[in-house]
């Protein structure tokens, strides 16, 4: 009978909750250094949407548009693009900018995270 009863019992072993934990922290480090150009990601995808709605923003030229952008990305501490990186095309639809550029995460020793965005706002 007691022979039984330890045949059904079951567990995590020492050894199996050490790998596990290890995983989980490794996924807790790695998520907090990645969750970081996500979030500046949204900003921009933000602000160029803002731009590219605002209807004073519809007639001006090209300087204006980026000098807009420059303050907002200013406030919001975006350092990853300027002015200069913005695409701007204005067509029969409206005001339309995009910028395309790359975030390079250190990992571990020399092993890094090469994270490519592309946001870009079109009018709607």
């Amino acid at each position: 009978m007691i022979k039984t009863i330890a045949n059904r019992q079951r567990g995590v072993s020492l050894s199996g909750l050490l790998v596990w934990s290890v995983l989980l922290i490794l996924a807790a480090i790695g998520g907090m250094k990645v969750i970081p150009a996500y979030v500046q990601d949204a900003e921009i995808r933000s602000i160029l949407s803002t731009i590219a709605n605002d209807p004073e923003m519809q007639g001006v030229q090209s300087k204006d548009i980026r000098e807009s952008f420059s303050k907002r990305a200013m406030m919001n501490n975006i350092n990853v693009v300027t002015a200069n990186d913005i695409e701007i095309v204005k067509d029969a639809r409206g005001l339309s900018l995009s910028i395309s550029y790359q975030v390079k995460i250190p990992l571990v020793g020399n092993a890094s995270l090469l994270l490519e965005f592309n946001p870009s706002s079109f009018k709607k």
